[in-house]
C-alpha cells in the first residue's frame, strides 16, 4: 500500500479523536457497506494502528492520533523544502531515488515506513503515526573523505533538538545510536552515492520512537524506549521534525566548513559507554578494552593494555563488556 484512498483518510480523521465510533456511522460517512467497513478497518491495522472493536460500541483507535503537518513543520524550521507523506517503503529510499534532482537540506518525513531498516539491513519497526521515520538531502562539496563524521555530527544534533523539547539525559553510542538509560531510543542510518574526487550526496535518515505500541514492541529484538515513556508530556512530532531540521541544517553547515573538531566536547559529554569496559565485534572477531571516546575523524578510540589505537568503517558493533 502506497498511500490511503480518500475513504481510508476519512476514516483515518474520524478515528484519530480516539473515541469509540459506530461501524453504522462509520459506514455512513464513507458511503459503503458494514463489510467494506471491516476491510477498511483492517487496511489501517495493516499498517500497524491499534484499533479497538466493542460490539455495541463500534471502533476507536487505541490513542488519540496526532498526524503530521507539512506546513506546521515547515513553520516551525523556516525551511520550506519538507515533503510528509503518509505511507512509503523508506523515507531513505524516497530521496536516493530522486538524487541528483534535490536541493541541499530536502526532508522527507513519513506516517508509516513499509520496509523500514536500520544498519545492516535490519527491519526498523515502523507503525502508522506511531514515530518519527525521518530523512535528509546533503551535498558533501568536500567528498566521500568527509563523511567519516557524518553519523556522530547527526546523533549529536538530534539530542539538541530532544533537549529543546526538554528531554535530558539521551546519550550516545558509537555510531549510530541513542540511547537513554541502557535503551535505544533512536538509530540513525547514513547512505552515500560518491565517485572519488566528486561531491558526496548523502542521505541521513533518522527513526526516534516517539509511542510505541503495545502490539508492535514484540517485534523488537532489543531493550528499547520511547519519548513518551520518558517525557512528562506527549512528544509533539511536529515540533520535533521541526527543531531537528533546524539542528541539522546548522550543523551539518559548520561541519562541512570545520570538520568533525569542533564537535568532540560535546560528543564526550553525550558518550554513553566512554571509559567503560567494551567488547568491539568485527565480524568473527572480539576485541576488548576501554572506550576512550572518538577522533576528529569519527574513529572509536580503543585502549587495550594502556595502546589507544583508532577503529573505523566497515561492519563494527559496540557493546559493553558485560553485555
Amino acid at each position: 500500500m502506497s498511500e490511503l484512498n480518500e475513504k481510508g483518510n476519512k476514516l483515518l480523521a474520524l478515528l484519530a479523536d480516539g473515541e469509540f465510533h459506530s461501524g453504522e456511522k462509520i459506514g455512513e460517512l464513507l458511503g459503503v457497506s458494514r463489510t467494506s467497513v471491516n476491510n477498511y478497518i483492517k487496511a489501517l491495522q495493516e499498517i500497524g494502528l491499534d484499533i479497538y472493536k466493542v460490539t455495541g460500541k463500534g471502533y476507536c483507535s487505541a490513542t488519540p492520533l496526532a498526524l503530521l503537518n507539512q506546513q506546521a513543520i515547515r513553520d516551525i524550521s523556516g525551511v520550506a523544502n519538507v515533503h510528509v507523506e503518509q505511507i512509503l517503503p523508506s523515507t531513505n529510499e524516497y530521496l536516493l531515488d530522486k538524487i541528483p534532482n534535490l536541493a541541499n537540506g530536502q526532508t522527507c518525513i513519513t506516517e508509516c515506513q513499509t520496509a523500514g531498516r536500520g544498519r545492516r539491513g535490519r527491519q526498523w519497526v515502523s507503525p502508522f503515526a506511531s514515530h518519527l521515520y525521518f530523512s535528509m538531502y546533503w551535498r558533501l562539496e568536500a567528498g566521500i573523505e568527509k563523511a567519516s563524521g557524518l553519523s556522530l555530527l547527526v546523533g549529536i544534533a538530534v539530542v539538541n533538538a530532544l533537549e529543546k523539547l526538554g528531554i535530558q539525559g539521551v546519550a550516545l553510542k558509537w555510531p549510530n545510536d541513542l540511547y537513554y538509560q541502557g535503551k535505544k531510543l533512536a538509530g540513525i542510518l547514513i547512505e552515500l552515492n560518491a565517485q572519488a574526487s566528486e561531491a558526496c550526496h548523502c542521505v541521513i535518515g533518522i527513526g526516534i520512537n516517539i509511542r510505541m505500541p503495545a502490539h508492535q514492541a514484540d517485534a523488537i529484538d532489543q531493550p528499547w524506549t520511547d519519548l513518551n515513556t520518558i517525557n512528562a508530556q506527549p512528544v509533539d512530532r511536529n515540533q520535533l521534525s521541526g527543531l531537528l531540521i533546524t539542528e541539522l541544517q546548522t550543523l551539518l553547515a559548520d561541519y562541512e566548513v570545520k570538520g568533525l573538531a569542533p564537535f568532540l566536547k560535546r560528543w564526550f559529554e553525550l558518550d554513553c559507554f566512554l571509559n567503560q569496559d567494551v567488547n568491539l565485534i568485527m565480524a568473527d572477531k572480539v576485541q576488548k578494552g576501554i572506550c576512550r571516546g572518538i577522533n576528529e575523524q569519527g574513529a572509536l578510540l580503543l585502549e587495550v593494555d594502556q595502546q589507544v589505537t583508532p577503529y573505523i568503517g566497515g561492519e563494527i558493533s559496540l557493546r559493553l563488556a558485560n553485555n
